[in-house]
């Protein structure tokens, strides 16, 4: 059974963690020059993110905002897993657990970065108290 209940939901606690890292100068001076548009398709339950580094920007919804260079396709269960830190990038494509469309290597730059919101995410799934999300 997936652990989000909706397409809203995904885009609370999924975006969410974008939200907060686009919040924070340090990690936004060091995501726009990687140019990167990412664009990631979630399933169980359906929902699209497309995360614009270079204006900071975040667009919910399938169509909506720029054009990706990158994109990610995943559960939105895996999506979580990646936040709290128990999915390994490269594992994971390799494994077929998590599919991608462009330059791969660019993504993976990131992870450092990505990792940085590890911390976050948890602490706003503990507050919010959501147990579910974190046993995922």
């Amino acid at each position: 059974m997936a652990v989000f209940a909706d397409e809203a939901e995904v885009y609370e606690y999924l975006g969410g963690v974008f939200r907060i890292g686009m919040a924070d100068p340090d990690l936004v001076a060091k995501l726009k020059p990687s140019g990167v548009v990412l664009r990631i398709t979630y399933t169980n339950p359906d929902a699209v993110l497309t995360v614009d580094m270079p204006n900071s920007e975040i667009h919910t919804g399938p169509g909506q905002g720029p054009d990706p260079n990158i994109e990610l396709f995943m559960s939105a269960d895996t999506g979580n897993r990646f936040w709290l830190g128990k999915v390994i990038l490269p594992v994971a494509l390799a494994k077929g657990d998590v599919r991608a469309k462009g330059p791969v290597s660019k993504v993976l730059k990131l992870l450092p970065i990505a990792k940085q919101l590890f911390g976050p995410y948890k602490a706003k799934l503990q507050a919010e108290g959501r147990e579910d999300l974190l046993k995922a």
